[in-house]
């Protein structure tokens, strides 16, 4: 009996090395990716430096810059509408036209756009490549030629967005959302590929950034200042490791895999040529990417999808954990759904860098990274304590796990102070940093709970977004 009950001991410590070195090695492969995009994302700014001044862009750009249409889908957005169009007509750029889609509100949205700017209905020749949704008319003014609202039935924000590039005349349109604020020179910045390359780009992608705790004055972001929400903080900490260096690196790899449904610029020959944004899918921004990178890999043509760090595009994040795991587990949720319908470009090397780099990420960070990390986050310690792994195995682990976690944060920190120094404060440069240490012990586990969660329901096949609430720039209001 005794060799039996030592082989089987033998057995089972055997496997729990083997899980301990399954989840430290995925994490070890996670850390030395997140590595590689920091380097990439400095050498990407030191490349390209970014431009201090807005009038420095104008002299350089606004001859050579190409008409922009900005679609701005918009569904019960009554309280915040007009000031929204009111920052978009603002923007400085020299040829641009504000189609502002109002995709079915049951509130007073398209009243109160047409009684704020004079507006009435006017006939508009729309092409229809592109599936969507019944367009009901278009309201237009003589004296606001640059604004066009258009009135269609509901068909989710893909639909709409659809809608405006049928109806745009431009060759270029810039895909945002209506609650969002554009800094006034982003059109300048985002559209720099486009005029240094204009034969290659398709696509390019601008930085979104948190505005809560910022000063709002007629939509535009007068003082930036730190939220005083946790959830908030650890936010803004997520989204510049998400653009300032995971994007800004895959955009310079050429392996970029989502443009930001926030703010993106793309050529719209290319987006009719893919069907324009695809329905029934809750990641219609990175969908889109994919089928880019598909099409022009299919045939053969050269192309560049570009990542932009210095145009800004400011939102609003969920301050309450209720809501911000719902949008975490639809991200998710959207990121399998686009995995799985690609999943043939993965690892081929007919799509190049797009397949082994942009969907080795993608099935490293979001397809198993959630499952292995929360896999470890339970049986690491567990096995430790019931004497199956040694102690140098769980500190393997606890460095993986959150060593490299704050390093990777503290140092995308340190490269946006060094680049763009949008926190001009120090006293919120050294709160950021503590968020950096703390948002591993506790929000980042989770974060992974939620995340599974989104695979949960994308089990499940379940397609709806969920109830979202938001304050609004100017009050309370639920989207």
């Amino acid at each position: 009996m005794l060799p039996a009950i030592a082989s089987a001991e033998s057995w089972m410590t055997s496997a729990a090395e083997g899980i301990a070195l399954v989840v430290i090695v995925t994490g070890l492969l996670q850390v030395a990716f997140y590595i590689l995009q920091l380097v990439f994302a400095a050498f990407a700014l030191t490349n390209r430096p970014p431009v201090p001044r807005g009038a420095t862009l104008w002299r350089r750009y606004s001859d050579q810059a190409p008409a922009i249409s900005l679609l701005a889908p918009a569904f019960n957005e009554e309280v915040t509408v007009v000031e929204s169009v009111r920052s978009l007509l603002a923007l400085q750029y020299p040829d641009f036209e504000v189609l502002l889609i109002n995709d079915g509100s049951k509130d007073g949205t398209l009243t109160r756009v047409i009684d704020e700017f004079g507006l009435s209905r006017v006939e508009r020749f729309v092409d229809d490549r592109v599936a969507h949704a019944r367009i009901r008319g278009f309201y237009a003014s003589p004296a606001l030629p640059r604004l066009l609202v258009i009135d269609k039935e509901n068909g989710g924000k893909a639909d709409a967005l659809n809608a405006g590039i049928n109806a745009c005349r431009t060759s270029l349109f810039c895909a945002i959302d209506a609650d969002s604020i554009l800094e006034t020179d982003a059109l300048l910045r985002v559209v720099r590929p486009f005029i240094d390359d204009p034969d290659l780009t398709i696509a390019a992608g601008g930085t979104i950034r948190i505005a809560n705790g910022c000063t709002i004055d007629a939509g535009r972001v007068t003082d930036v200042r730190l939220p005083s929400n946790f959830f908030a903080l650890v936010q803004i900490m997520e989204y510049l490791r998400a653009f300032l260096m995971a994007r800004l690196a895959l955009g310079k790899m050429q392996a970029l895999t989502v443009i930001s449904g926030a703010f993106g610029l793309f050529k719209r020959q290319q987006v009719v040529e893919v069907g324009g944004y695809s329905h029934g899918t809750v990641g219609e921004d990175m969908e889109l990417v994919l089928k880019l990178h598909r099409h022009m890999r299919d045939l053969k043509q050269p192309y560049r999808i570009e990542f932009i760090a210095e145009p800004v595009c400011w939102t609003e994040c969920p301050e309450d954990a209720k809501v911000l795991g719902r949008q975490r587990s639809r991200w998710q949720r959207g990121a399998l759904e686009c995995f799985v319908k690609h999943k043939t470009m993965c690892f081929n090397p007919r799509y190049g860098r797009i397949g082994f780099v942009g969907f080795g990420q993608i099935l490293l960070v979001d397809v198993v990274g959630p499952l292995i990390e929360v896999l470890g986050y339970i049986l690491v310690p567990l096995l430790y304590a019931l004497g199956l792994l040694a102690l140098p195995w769980l500190l393997a682990f606890l460095s993986v796990t959150f060593t490299f976690g704050v390093f990777v944060s503290v140092a995308t920190l340190i490269l946006e102070e060094i680049q763009l120094r949008r926190f001009p404060r120090a006293r919120e440069l050294a709160i950021l940093a503590l968020v950096a240490v703390v948002e591993n012990f506790g929000y980042r586990q989770l974060s992974n709970i939620w995340r599974l969660q989104g695979w949960w329901q994308f089990l499940r096949k379940q397609q709806s977004w969920g109830t979202m609430t938001r304050k609004g720039f100017g009050g309370a209001s639920p989207t």
